[in-house]
């Protein structure tokens, strides 16, 4: 007990430095009292980025209505999060690669083909061709303008291939390449009702040489957009077969050849610089008789056979097995 309490007498006069006697002893006895923060990290090295691993995020405010809001505060708002501020417009990207139809279509003269040009109205067909082949120089001129070795035979025989060219593809089974050769306006009548059946074409050659009837210009939105269209005139000789789904002929031969008449029009979109010339339309005059349809054919509906009518047929042949026998049996007798 005693030990006790003259330990803890030594321990306050230890603390109380200022006033007690025993000063020097305690400095050098060590026995401050050191503060020391947990709070700090031992390796300063990272201290930059630990201090931006914290990042501050400023909550929207859900109460606040943005219709109540001017103006200029929406923009600024919308600015600051990087968003475009809404447009009282609606503007689009649209590119234009072909016409939607054929301006000023040409008209065939009736009977072309099979009228002599020294009669009456082939006289008369020919007067008519002088008559629109100024504008028609016009046109090729403003061609010219775009493609400076523009030739009109050159361009019949380029044509011809292409016309060619969109058969084959056409007649065979892989369509992918045919908008090469045919204009975005043409496509759908191209290979409208082909599906499920099998063409054969076969071009055989040129009753006359193809020429130009016919070339116009126009322009589309702006002036300096324009396309080119030119008609040419193909008088050929082909044949052609098309087999339904089941194999069987519904129109033309393929032994047959049969002389085709033929007006295609032919587009081109000369302020492109990698235009090409494209088939775009085949003009079909109003005084050509129409044509006969096609044979279709459909599927056979069986219908189900009824038992008593199953049961009437045996006995019948059950019958006539048993006549059979008798007779048999009576030539041997």
């Amino acid at each position: 007990m005693t030990l006790r309490i003259t330990n803890t007498l030594g321990l306050r006069l230890l603390q109380d430095v200022c006033h007690s006697f025993m000063a020097p002893a305690a400095i050098s006895a060590n026995t401050q009292i050191v503060r020391h923060r947990r709070t700090k990290h031992w390796n300063p090295k990272w201290k930059l980025f630990r201090r931006l691993k914290v990042m501050p995020v400023e909550l929207p405010k859900f109460q606040e209505r943005v219709e109540d809001l001017p103006d200029e505060e929406v923009v600024k708002r919308l600015k600051e999060q990087g968003i475009l501020p809404p447009r009282p417009w609606i503007e689009r990207q649209y590119f234009i690669h072909s016409t939607g139809a054929v301006f000023e279509p040409y008209v065939p003269p009736e009977g072309d083909g099979k009228v002599s040009p020294v009669s009456k109205q082939g006289a008369m067909q020919s007067v008519q061709f002088l008559q629109k082949k100024t504008t028609t120089m016009m046109a090729i001129r403003k061609v010219r303008q775009f493609e400076e070795e523009f030739d009109t035979p050159q361009f019949c025989k380029e044509a011809e291939k292409i016309y060619i060219k969109m058969h084959e593809i056409l007649a065979s089974e892989y369509k992918e390449n045919l908008i090469d050769y045919v204009t975005e306006r043409a496509y759908p009548e191209v290979i409208h009702n082909i599906k499920n059946k099998t063409l054969r074409w076969r071009y055989i050659k040129e009753l006359e040489l193809p020429r130009v009837v016919q070339a116009r210009c126009t322009d589309v939105v702006s002036k300096e957009n324009i396309f080119a269209q030119i008609t040419v005139r193909f008088h050929t000789q082909q044949a052609l077969a098309i087999y339904d789904r089941f194999g069987r002929l519904m129109h033309g031969s393929e032994i047959i050849a049969k002389d085709v008449l033929e007006y295609v029009v032919f587009e081109k979109h000369l302020s492109n610089q990698y235009g090409t010339w494209r088939v775009h339309a085949k003009i079909i005059p109003d005084w050509l008789p129409p044509r006969e349809p096609s044979s279709l054919t459909f599927k056979k509906i069986v219908e189900p056979i009824e038992e008593s009518q199953v049961t009437e047929d045996k006995t019948s042949e059950t019958k006539v097995i048993e006549q059979n026998k008798e007779g048999e049996k009576l030539s041997l007798a």
